[in-house]
C-alpha cells in the first residue's frame, strides 16, 4: 500500500470514529432528557397528589351546619320565633289589594279595577307592571283616591294598617282588608357554592338557610364559618354582617332573616384558596430563566463525560 492510500485509510478511519462518537453523544442527551422529562411527570403526580389529600381532609365539625342546635334553650327559641316584617324601600315594586264585602265601594282604591276599564290598556298590559306600585327614590308610591303616600322605611304590615286607616271611615263605612305583597322581593347569593345567582321569595321572607339551600348549597370548598351578609337599609346606606353556619347561635342571630337585595358570599376556604394561587409574572420569568441555565449547565456537564 502506497503512502497515498495510507494516508487517506487513516482520514476515512478518523471520520468514522468522529461519526461514532457524535452518535453515542446524541443517544445519550436524548435519553438524558428522556429520563428527566420523566422524573418531571412522576415529582407532579405527587405534588398534585399531595395537593388533593390536603383538600379533602377536614372533620365533621368543619362541615356540620348548627352544630348542637338542640342544647338552645327552649325560651331562646321562642324569643325568636316572632316573623320579622320586611322594611319597603325604595326600588320595591308592591302589589297592594283593597278588599271588603262591598267590592264596588272598594273598586277605585284597587288600581287594577280601575285601569282595566280604560279603553286604553290592553289585555298584554293587563298582565305586566302598570297595576303595581314602584317605591320612588324618596319612598312615596302614588295611590287611587288617596294621593301621593310616605311608605319608605315602614314595614309590611304597618302599610296596610296606614292604608286601612286613610280609607275607613272616611271613604268606607267598614274597615277593609289590605293586603301588601313584594313582587320583587330578592336577595343574591356568590361565592363557593353551588349555584349562585339571583333567588326569589313569592311571599317576601327568606332566611340565610333557605336562601343557602335555593342556592345548592356551599361547595366543599366554601368557608362556613365566616359568611358574610350584606345589607342595604331603607336610607340607602349598607352594612356587612358576619355568621357562622357551624354555631347552633345561627338561629338566634339578629341577621338569620334577611332582607330584599340582601347579598350572602361565601368566601372560598384555605385549601380552595391555596388551588387557585398563581405564579406572578416576574417569577415564571425569572423560574424560566434558572430552567434554561439548568438545561444548558446539563448539556455542558454530558458533553465533558463523552
Amino acid at each position: 500500500m502506497g503512502e497515498k492510500e495510507q494516508k487517506i485509510e487513516e482520514k476515512l478511519t478518523f471520520f468514522i470514529k468522529n461519526a461514532n462518537s457524535d452518535a453515542k453523544m446524541i443517544n445519550f442527551v436524548a435519553e438524558e432528557n428522556q429520563n428527566f422529562n420523566h422524573m418531571k411527570k412522576e415529582i407532579i403526580y405527587i405534588l398534585s397528589s399531595f395537593a388533593l389529600l390536603l383538600g379533602s381532609c377536614g372533620t365533621a365539625k368543619d362541615v356540620t351546619y348548627m352544630q348542637e342546635a338542640d342544647q338552645l334553650p327552649a325560651e331562646v327559641l321562642n324569643a325568636t320565633a316572632k316573623v320579622v316584617d320586611p322594611v319597603i324601600m325604595p326600588g320595591d315594586i308592591l302589589q297592594i289589594n283593597v278588599g271588603s264585602l262591598n267590592t264596588e265601594a272598594v273598586k277605585p282604591f284597587n288600581k287594577k279595577e280601575y285601569l282595566s276599564s280604560s279603553p286604553n290598556i290592553t289585555n298584554t298590559e293587563s298582565e305586566n307592571s302598570i297595576y303595581y306600585y314602584l317605591v320612588d327614590n324618596n319612598g312615596y308610591i302614588d295611590f287611587p283616591m288617596l294621593g301621593q303616600l310616605h311608605i319608605g322605611g315602614m314595614t309590611q304590615s304597618a302599610v296596610q294598617n296606614h292604608i286601612a286607616s286613610l280609607i275607613y271611615p272616611r271613604y268606607l263605612t267598614e274597615k277593609p282588608n289590605v293586603e301588601v305583597r313584594f313582587r320583587n322581593f330578592h336577595v343574591y347569593v356568590l361565592g363557593e357554592v353551588r349555584s349562585p345567582g339571583m333567588l326569589k321569595a313569592a311571599n317576601g321572607r327568606m332566611n340565610v338557610l333557605e336562601a343557602i339551600a335555593q342556592a345548592g348549597d356551599l361547595n366543599i370548598q366554601g368557608r362556613r364559618d365566616n359568611v358574610m351578609v350584606i345589607h342595604t337599609n331603607a336610607d340607602g346606606s349598607r352594612s356587612v354582617n358576619r355568621v357562622n353556619l357551624l354555631d347552633k347561635n345561627l338561629l338566634v342571630s339578629p341577621h338569620f332573616n334577611l332582607q330584599q337585595n340582601d347579598i350572602i358570599y361565601v368566601a372560598p376556604n384555605a385549601s380552595r384558596a391555596r388551588s387557585s394561587w398563581s405564579v406572578p409574572p416576574g417569577l415564571s420569568l425569572g423560574m424560566s430563566a434558572v430552567g434554561t441555565l439548568i438545561s444548558i449547565a446539563t448539556f455542558v456537564i454530558t458533553l465533558t463525560k463523552l
